[in-house]
Parts: C-alpha cells; sequence; structure tokens
C-alpha cells in the first residue's frame, strides 16, 4: 500500500511515472526486507504482494487492444510505456538490493575492524 501511496503522490505531484515507480518500487523492497526479517518468511512474498499494484496491466491491456485494432502508432505508444515502467519496477528493485547489499559489506567490514 505504501509504495502505490508513494507512486501516486508523487504523480500527483507532477514527476514522471517511470522514477515515481523506481522510488516507489525501492519503498516496497526495504519494506519486503524488513517485514522478511520480522515474519521470519521469505522476502518475495512481501515484494511481489506490494509491487502488483504498480504493474501497468491496464496500460497493456490498451496496447494489445491498440494492436488488434491495427491502430499501430497507439500501440506503440502504450508499449513503450509498459516497458519503461516494467522496467522502473525491476530497477527499483535491484537498486534496493545492491544498496542492502552495500550496508551488509561495510557494517561487516567494520564489526570486523572493531574486533
Amino acid at each position: 500500500m505504501l509504495g502505490w501511496i508513494v507512486y501516486y503522490v508523487l504523480v500527483e505531484r507532477g514527476m514522471d511515472p517511470v522514477p515515481a515507480t523506481i522510488l516507489a518500487a525501492i519503498l516496497v523492497a526495504i519494506i519486503s526486507r524488513l517485514f522478511s526479517k520480522m515474519y521470519k518468511t521469505p522476502i518475495i512474498i512481501f515484494n511481489v504482494s506490494g509491487i502488483i499494484p504498480l504493474v501497468p496491466g491496464g496500460m497493456a491491456y490498451n496496447a494489445m487492444r491498440s494492436f488488434v485494432e491495427n491502430d499501430y502508432m497507439q500501440a506503440f505508444e502504450y508499449s513503450v510505456k509498459v516497458m519503461l515502467l516494467a522496467g522502473g519496477i525491476a530497477m527499483g528493485l535491484m537498486f534496493s538490493e545492491v544498496i542492502n547489499q552495500i550496508i551488509l559489506k561495510t557494517a561487516g567490514k567494520k564489526s570486523r575492524t572493531q574486533l
């Protein structure tokens, strides 16, 4: 829910949907990591349920519908937007994981130097 709220607020305030999707996906991934530790469950359970609202399903439907109706320019426009938003979701999840790995490695180095 928080991922969708972040996306919605950012888009309403004039941000492009792709960066808003990336930021929302990063938030979902961070929250998923925290909940997976808290509930001792795999992170994918929380990631999937948090990312589903960000998936541009309606736009993908419109792209396919435009292809069927032979409106190729509109179909291409929708398809590009869908690919950008889907890529934004993937990038957000990836960035969050990279940031998490960096934090874990730097925390591990600090604890080793203190010993």
